[in-house]
C-alpha cells in the first residue's frame, strides 16, 4: 500500500516504521515542510512531501496530530485523497492543550468532530496507546499478553484493514462499533493507555462510564504532567491501569 501520515510527531512516527517494517510505502509531512523532516525521513525510511501532497494517490491517510491543529489543514487537502481511501484519526481532546471545542464539550465524540471538519468519514484508531507501547510493544499472534487496539467508525472495509495492519505490528485489532461509540476510547476511559490485551479491553470498552470520562481524563492529565520527566512508559501505563480497579 502507499500510505501518507500527517504528522510526524510520536505516534506518526512510530507508525511509519511499522508501515515500513510491512514494506508499504510510507510519505509523511508537517505543517512546516518537507525541508524540516529531513532526519524523521531518514530514520523511518519514509518520503517527506509537502502537506499538499501528502495525499496523492494513498490508499491510507493517517492524520497524527493535536486536535487544535486539525482546523489548520489545508481546505483542499483532501481533494487530492482517492475515493475510498481510509481516513484514520490518531487524536485526542484535551482542553488544557487543544482549548475549548464547544462541539466536542457538547458531547460529540472527538472523532466525529474531526470528521465534521474534514468534512469526510474517518475511523478512530491508535489513540489510546503511547508511542513506547508502539514501537516496544508488539508481540506474536496468540500471545496472551498481546496488546488490543479499538477501531471505531462505519466503513466496515477499513476497519479491516486496520486489523490486518495491526496484526502484522504485533498488535490486535478490536472492532469497536460506529464513531457514536468511540468515546469508550477516548481519554478518560478504562481502554485508554492501559495496553490491555483483547478480552480484557472488550471489557474496558464495554464498562466506560462517559458521566465521569472527562473528569478522569482531566485528573489524569494533570497527574501525568506533574510526573518526573524520566518516568518510565511502563509506569505510566501502570499508573493509567490503576485508575481503574475494576480491571487493574
Amino acid at each position: 500500500m502507499k500510505i501518507g501520515i500527517i504528522g510526524a510527531g510520536g505516534v506518526g512516527s512510530a507508525l511509519a516504521v511499522h508501515f515500513r517494517k510491512l514494506q508499504h510505502a510510507v510519505q509523511i509531512a508537517n505543517s512546516r515542510g518537507p525541508e524540516t523532516l529531513s532526519k524523521v525521513a531518514e530514520e523511518t525510511g519514509t518520503t517527506a512531501v509537502a502537506i499538499s501532497d501528502v495525499a496523492k494517490g494513498v490508499d491510507l491517510l493517517v492524520i497524527a496530530i493535536p486536535e487544535k491543529s486539525v482546523p489548520l489543514l489545508p481546505k483542499d487537502l483532501l481533494g487530492a485523497l482517492p475515493s475510498g481511501a481510509p481516513i484514520v484519526d490518531t487524536g485526542n481532546y484535551y482542553p488544557q492543550r487543544d482549548g475549548l471545542i464547544a462541539q466536542i464539550e457538547g458531547g460529540m465524540t472527538e472523532s466525529e468532530w474531526v470528521s465534521s471538519v474534514l468534512g469526510r468519514p474517518v475511523i478512530k484508531a491508535f489513540n489510546n496507546i503511547f508511542t513506547y507501547s508502539i514501537i516496544n510493544g508488539g508481540l506474536p499472534k496468540g500471545s496472551q499478553t498481546r496488546i488490543a487496539l479499538p477501531i471505531s467508525g462505519e466503513d466496515m472495509k477499513a476497519k479491516q484493514l486496520l486489523i490486518a495492519l495491526l496484526d502484522g505490528m504485533g498488535f490486535d485489532g478490536i472492532d469497536a462499533g460506529p464513531l457514536s461509540e468511540s468515546w469508550r476510547q477516548q481519554p478518560g476511559t478504562p481502554a485508554y493507555c492501559t495496553d490491555y490485551n483483547a478480552e480484557v479491553l472488550r471489557g474496558a470498552l464495554a464498562s466506560a462510564n462517559i458521566a465521569i470520562a472527562s473528569q478522569m481524563r482531566d485528573a489524569g492529565f494533570q497527574t501525568v504532567m506533574s510526573l518526573p520527566p524520566d518516568t518510565p512508559p511502563e509506569e505510566i501505563v501502570r499508573f493509567a491501569r490503576a485508575q481503574w480497579t475494576t480491571f487493574a
